[in-house]
């Protein structure tokens, strides 16, 4: 029952971080920069957390030597988020959050390298099917595509990565799930304030339907995606969760297709199976692991 609840957990948090473009393109059309679209994000995303947390009578007091890991985790997730979202100024939303979706392999790596899990061929073999999965994404769209572009994505791959693991490894993780939440989202508000004053200032929010698409923003692709995030993590690890983001770019690509019109080839086709033939076959090594154990 504990595995299954993770399993659903991460498959939920994976697909509403693919609806990130649903809501973040069109406001950036309204003129919303950046650094003003996440910190209205994030503060959005923190005071509705906040309300979690009241509602289930969590207490938000939480001992001083798990800030500066917090904010680390924060600091990574942060870093995500805003690489993303700049992505998409260079090649299209689906083929961002593809890249980015290369980041269970990353995990796994981590995992043997640090933490002592079995090295496998079939990791190896994952590896290297990803990484031909992006070069078919890539040949899709022609000059719409920047190779800066491709590579600010592919920068989310170590950030996220490293901030699942933290979150595993970490002893902050061990905090209440909406606790951690909370403040991981509190932090990332400041960082995007600092962020955003540095750049100009925070921009005002232009209109209702702006203001809706924040909420949606911080509600469905923040508060849901972080928590059911940690929740996965805490209930099946790291590696699991991480591989189970197969949600991810297929909401992804569908939200980019269907909304935005963009180009969906049969290189991209064969690019995305490439990519989640690679998360099936860490899967099966996680599984043939668990079995010889």
């Amino acid at each position: 029952m504990k595995t299954l609840k993770g399993i659903i957990f991460a498959l939920v948090s994976s697909g509403t971080f693919g609806l990130i473009p649903l809501f973040s393109i069109p406001l950036m059309e309204k003129g919303l920069e950046g650094p003003s679209i996440l910190f209205f994000r994030f503060l959005f995303s923190a005071i509705m957390m906040a309300g979690i947390c009241l509602i289930r009578k969590e207490s938000l007091k939480i001992p001083s030597r798990h800030l500066l890991s917090i904010f680390a985790l924060s600091a990574l997730y942060a870093a995500t988020a805003l690489f993303l979202i700049y992505s998409y100024h260079y090649i299209p939303s689906g083929m961002a959050t593809t890249i980015h979706f290369m980041y269970p392999i990353a995990v796994s790596i981590f995992m043997v390298a640090f933490f002592k899990e079995r090295k496998s061929i079939s990791l190896l073999l994952a590896a290297i099917i990803a990484v031909c999965g992006v070069v078919f994404l890539c040949w899709t769209g022609g000059g719409n595509i920047r190779l800066l572009g491709i590579l600010i994505a592919g920068i989310t791959i170590l950030t996220y990565s490293i901030y699942i693991v933290g979150v595993n490894q970490s002893k902050a993780g061990k905090l209440p799930a909406e606790v951690l939440t909370f403040y991981i989202l509190l932090f990332g508000a400041l960082i995007f304030l600092v962020y955003a004053l540095l750049s100009g200032g925070v921009q005002p929010i232009p209109s209702f339907s702006a203001f809706t698409e924040l909420s949606l923003l911080a509600l469905l692709c923040t508060v849901i995606s972080d928590l059911t995030l940690v929740l996965a993590i805490k209930y099946v690890g790291s590696t699991t969760t991480s591989i189970l983001g197969s949600m991810e770019p297929v909401v992804a690509v569908a939200v980019g297709v269907v909304y935005f019109s963009e180009a969906f080839s049969l290189y991209s086709f064969i690019g995305i199976a490439l990519i989640i033939i690679s998360v099936i076959l860490v899967v099966a090594q996680k599984s043939i692991s668990k079995k010889t154990a």
